[in-house]
């Protein structure tokens, strides 16, 4: 038989409980609200945030693709030296970043992500774009670029034809696809007469038939690639390829004269947004303060390149509106390339070009997206064979060759530099100069492993 407690104390007890009960509740409303010490968190491990904005997916399809986002998401392209476990991405105002490169996650290749045009650029073309609709600044950039009659022409058409780059159309139809400060112009300006409105990239300032089929057949951002005509083309695709073409024609570049064909132009990895990934390595400048072999090695090169863009087995004359030293790159193996194409133009010796007879400001919202609309672009007949030869004669070779040499070896250099830098001088002339320079320059080069392009056949070959 149980002892039975005395009131009082069975009521002392029931409020001990009570006490004890609330204290309880009490405690577990305050710790299920504080946060835990960092100590005790366990550590979660950080992936790549990349995000539709930072890549410019969210901007699509007025980008350049997507052939290559499953290799981001999948981490399987890393910014350079942030192989860590807390990855972050890099600050996005940047034109391009060094990255890595890998088809099995164990082994890294050095590549370079970059943007087609600055972000500040690219803010400044998606508000002209809006202008043109007259819409809010914040307004659907596919949406506008879809209903322009350029594109509806390129939507219905089977090939791409020279006149869906250089599109006629009278002075009253371009006003009225610009912003509405366009519009207050006099009647005078309302001439009737038919002007080129044009894409503004150099690839297409003198379009044929033969280059634009193998754009088309080589666009390396559709599923189906190998045909001339865009049959097999969705209209994401059109807008795409109409949208690169429009902005920077580099990525084309790289598809339609790829280096494994010999060409000196970096490999094409991929698009995703508006990011392309290609090969990349070091810039020419940072070879200004090279040894003189070297030095040597890297000029001889690049008066090759310009020779191979001049004349190749293809016909196409590849000539540079502008040069710097960024725009060339050297591989881990010495190898000298074409590090951005967006200068280039092309001319077909083989079938002839449509030559452009643009005026200045008779062009649509694709050709003012990253060019200055009042701009003037050169006449295809006015390019001359000795155009790339002045450009790097003046910009790149006096930096990388000034004072590496004996003085009367020097001398003849300095000589045949100043030369070929004239653009007065006539084409015979100023190739003559390149010429002799590169003869001299091929001699002062060395034969050792630090040349892993051409060593060891320089052991056995005269021509290295």
């Amino acid at each position: 038989m149980e002892p039975r407690l005395e009131p009082e104390t069975a009521a002392l007890h029931l409020g001990w409980l009570a006490l004890l009960l609330w204290i309880s509740a009490l405690n577990y409303s305050v710790s299920s609200s504080a946060p835990l010490s960092p100590s005790l968190v366990p550590r979660v491990r950080t992936s790549y945030n990349f995000g539709r904005t930072f890549l410019g997916l969210d901007k699509c399809n007025a980008c350049i693709g997507t052939s290559i986002c499953k290799k981001f998401f999948k981490e399987e392209i890393r910014f350079d030296k942030w192989l860590a476990s807390h990855l972050e991405l890099p600050l996005d105002y940047l034109p391009s970043y060094p990255a890595n490169y890998s088809d099995d996650s164990k082994t890294w290749r050095p590549v370079e992500i970059s943007r087609l045009v600055s972000k500040h650029q690219n803010e400044i073309s998606e508000r002209r774009i809006c202008a043109s609709a007259a819409a809010p600044r914040t307004c659907s950039i596919e949406h506008v670029l879809r209903k322009t009659g350029r594109f509806q022409k390129w939507l219905q058409a089977k090939r791409l034809t020279p006149d869906l780059v250089q599109v006629p159309c009278s002075r009253t139809q371009f006003l009225k696809t610009l912003a509405p400060d366009y519009l207050h112009v006099g009647p005078e300006q309302h001439s009737k007469e038919q002007e080129f409105l044009g894409l503004s990239s150099p690839l297409l300032l003198c379009p044929s038939q033969r280059l634009l089929d193998r754009v088309v057949r080589r666009y390396a951002e559709v599923a189906d690639a190998g045909s001339i005509f865009m049959d097999h083309f969705t209209d994401r695709d059109k807008l795409r390829l109409l949208y690169t073409l429009a902005v920077n024609a580099h990525p084309i570049f790289l598809q339609i004269f790829p280096g494994a064909e010999g060409w000196p132009l970096p490999k094409y990895l991929g698009s995703c947004g508006r990011f392309l990934v290609s090969t990349s390595t070091s810039l020419l400048q940072e070879f200004y303060g090279a040894p003189p072999d070297q030095a040597a090695d890297l000029a001889y090169q690049l008066l090759g390149v310009l020779e191979s863009l001049r004349s190749n087995d293809l016909n196409y004359f590849l000539y540079f509106t502008h040069v710097d030293a960024t725009m060339f790159g050297i591989f881990n193996n010495g190898h000298l390339f074409i590090r951005d194409a967006s200068a280039l133009g092309v001319i077909d010796k083989q079938e002839g070009s449509q030559a452009s007879t643009m005026a200045g400001e008779n062009k649509d919202i694709f050709s003012c997206l990253v060019a200055d609309c009042q701009a003037k672009l050169p006449s295809c007949d006015t390019i001359p064979e000795k155009q790339s030869l002045v450009l790097v004669c003046q910009q790149v070779l006096p930096r990388l060759l000034q004072g590496k040499f004996p003085s009367l070896v020097q001398e003849r250099i300095d000589v045949l530099l100043a030369q070929c830098g004239e653009g007065i001088r006539p084409d015979p002339e100023v190739l003559g100069a390149a010429s002799q320079l590169k003869d001299i320059l091929r001699l002062l080069r060395t034969c050792d492993p630090r040349f892993a392009y051409r060593y060891p056949d320089c052991k056995y070959n005269d021509k290295f």
